[in-house]
């Protein structure tokens, strides 16, 4: 089981792997390195293991932080669901949400995003009639794009030859998208504004807004929720649950309240890590999951930075978009409340969604850009057995860092009123969102919280607040330092920095990161 390092526990001299952190690519790293017999150490600074994937609870209620939908798990074949039963022996199950995954509510207009290929596109149709050809293509073209990523990021993993003699060829058919903006590429398939917009109301799920996306990362997000949505059973910590004792098995362990001050790099390879109290952990391997840009600013000693010209490297990346959550308890059943299983994604009708994130950006009073509302209470089905009689919302929008910035040396639960009056006027804002949409709500919330950028700082260690990582713009595709391996020997990146936003790129990093480590496929090995 999970233990804390504050606690007595057994840690051994020497390991196979050190895994820095434990978030989704960690975890999949860390399990698949295990079930090669290797003997790996996750270290999680945070109490709670698991990243963007753990829970918290307060008050009698229980909250999903990062995971609020997964697609391509609920089709046995699929690749997802063949992953994730790899690393958690097959433990880990999935509930379906549905017929209708996503809402798209933009003004007084609400576009539903159906399960099934077929089924998508033609309730697109019957909203766009006259734009049936460009839904057909855009869809061809999502496959096209996603059949084009498979080379693409295998090459990130396959030998140094490999990428030497083959390399380019690989990358050309996905950079080819790649290198585009999101909105450029949709310009090309049609001139509808308002199809366009509902085509990218998803855009929440990767930050950036369609002028300033990847068109891949538009794309892979899209093709990923066409069979649906779905919601682990038993809530999000099940994941952790159930890779923990793949790992157990190999004799590793994943421990908490465990921060690691520096990696311990001896003659250009890397050798262990030292913690916060000095002690030293030694490895044949070190793996971080903690971002590309906190991994080389606050884990890799200066000099060596220097020496690997990574300074120039950090230049090329930029944080992702800053989040507010707003983690909201009810009283009453997900019945009895009548919530929805589908999420809204909820958009100004004005003005495209460009236009709506630079009117934020310049006035916060201004409407926001983006409000997603998940449920995730009605979306499993033990949370009613597990809290009988309670529900949980959460509701996210985008939120400046800057305007948090003052309080970032503040403790948290602490920070004074001016914080907490600041919060409060951005919760109302969104509860009223939420009321719009779901009116017998009002009356029923019993608690609600705002989870600021500085308290995602806090938790999460991502220094300007960020959700996913670096940015997934045109520019970010063509770094090839965005990939498991460095220049230090044995020492390796995971977790969506060196694939795509979110879980899913999470747990296929970190099949990559094992594969570049034992020289073996482990997402073919997962498939058998």
């Amino acid at each position: 089981m999970v233990q804390s390092y504050k606690q007595k526990h057994e840690i051994s001299n020497h390991y196979d792997a050190i895994l820095i952190g434990s978030g989704m690519g960690c975890l999949a790293a860390g399990a698949c390195l295990s079930k090669e017999g290797k003997k790996v150490l996750l270290l999680e600074r945070h109490y709670t293991a698991g990243g963007y994937t753990h829970v918290f609870k307060r008050r009698g209620y229980e909250w999903d932080v990062g995971i609020h939908y997964i697609g391509e798990v609920n089709r046995e074949n699929g690749v997802l669901k063949k992953l994730f039963d790899h690393i958690t022996d097959g433990e880990l199950k999935w509930a379906d949400m549905g017929d209708v995954y996503d809402r798209i509510v933009i003004g007084d207009k609400t576009y539903d995003f159906k399960k099934g290929v077929e089924n998508y596109k033609n309730q697109l149709k019957e909203y766009f009639p006259e734009e049936a050809q460009a839904i057909d293509a855009y869809v061809d073209l999502v496959f096209q794009v996603s059949k084009a990523s498979r080379k693409y990021f295998a090459e990130k993993a396959v030998p140094k030859g490999v990428q030497t003699l083959m390399g380019k060829s690989m990358r050309k058919p996905y950079l080819k998208y790649a290198t585009r903006s999101t909105l450029s590429v949709l310009n090309e398939l049609t001139d509808n504004k308002e199809l366009i917009k509902v085509l990218t109301g998803q855009y929440g799920d990767y930050g950036l807004p369609p002028a300033q996306s990847s068109f891949v990362m538009h794309a892979s997000i899209s093709k990923h929720y066409f069979h649906g949505g779905c919601f682990p059973v038993g809530g999000s910590s099940r994941i952790v649950e159930t890779v923990d004792p793949i790992i157990e098995k190999a004799g590793g362990t994943i421990l908490t309240n465990a921060e690691v001050k520096q990696v311990k790099i001896n003659d250009g390879k890397a050798v262990g890590v030292e913690m916060n109290d000095g002690s030293v952990i030694t490895s044949d391997c070190v793996i971080s999951g903690t971002g590309f840009i906190n991994t080389y600013t606050k884990l890799i000693p200066e000099d060596l930075i220097n020496k690997y010209q990574v300074n120039d490297q950090l230049q090329k990346v930029n944080p992702s978009a800053a989040h507010a959550c707003l983690y909201i308890g009810l009283t009453g059943s997900p019945e009895e409340l009548k919530l929805p299983k589908a999420n809204y994604w909820i958009y100004p009708d004005d003005l495209d969604h460009d236009a709506c994130v630079e009117r934020y950006s310049n006035d916060l009073d201004a409407p926001f850009p983006v409000v997603y509302i998940s449920f995730p209470s009605a979306k499993d089905p033990t949370r009613n057995e597990r809290y009988p009689g309670k529900s949980t919302i959460d509701i996210i929008t985008v939120m400046p860092y800057d305007i948090f910035q003052q309080w970032e040396e503040t403790r948290w639960k602490k920070r004074g009123d001016e914080y907490e009056t600041l919060k409060e006027k951005f919760s109302q804002r969104l509860l009223n969102e939420l009321f719009r949409l779901e009116p017998q709500l009002k009356g029923k919330i019993d608690h609600y919280e705002l989870s600021s950028p500085i308290t995602t700082k806090h938790f999460m260690n991502y220094e300007r607040g960020e959700l996913y990582g670096i940015d997934h713009n045109p520019e970010r595709y063509e770094n090839r330092f965005l990939q498991p391996r460095t220049p230090i020997k044995n020492f390796f990146l995971t977790g969506q920095d060196i694939v795509t936003a979110g879980v899913a790129g999470a747990l296929f990093a970190g099949f990559l990161t094992a594969s570049a480590i034992t020289g073996k496929n482990q997402v073919e090995k997962a498939m058998m």
